[in-house]
């Protein structure tokens, strides 16, 4: 069976990806707050690595640029933000419409964007230090989030 990385178009699949839901959440007024204070310049990168590892393919993010706790972290600390949430789901379902991806890779993948957003990125309103050490990058997989860690 193909892994959801693989459906996504692999490396470069992913990157598109990545570049589309970038351009739409720069060009959304309430998403784009959170980038205000700047982005490292590999930003989609970085977060199509990110991405393809949870999806099932290579270690590149863990190996290069850090682990789920440091990524936690760059989204902790900044209150409570569910309209921010929202648009940003919803930027990422337009950005999935303009690389043109499958309805059935469409529907994992929002499942995955919307639980990432919701519950590891958002899980520490209050402070970056709440976050605690250790944390392991989720795997996502056709039926969601994978328990083992490992994605199939």
């Amino acid at each position: 069976m193909q892994t959801v990385y693989e459906a996504a178009g692999g490396e470069l699949g992913v990157l598109r990806l990545a570049q589309a839901w970038h351009d739409r959440v720069m060009a959304d007024e309430v998403v784009a707050h959170a980038f205000s204070h700047g982005f490292h310049p590999r930003h989609t990168q970085r977060l199509a690595a990110y991405w393809a590892e949870a999806w099932g393919g290579p270690p590149t993010y863990s190996a290069q640029y850090g682990d789920e706790t440091t990524v936690v972290r760059i989204h902790s600390g900044n209150g409570l933000h569910e309209d921010m949430d929202r648009r940003a789901i919803a930027c990422f379902d337009a950005a999935m419409a303009d690389v043109d991806l499958a309805d059935d890779l469409r529907t994992v993948l929002h499942d995955y964007f919307a639980w990432a957003t919701t519950t590891t990125m958002g899980g520490y309103p209050r402070s970056p230090d709440d976050v605690p050490e250790g944390l392991r990058l989720p795997h996502w997989s056709w039926d969601g989030l994978q328990p083992d860690g490992l994605s199939d």
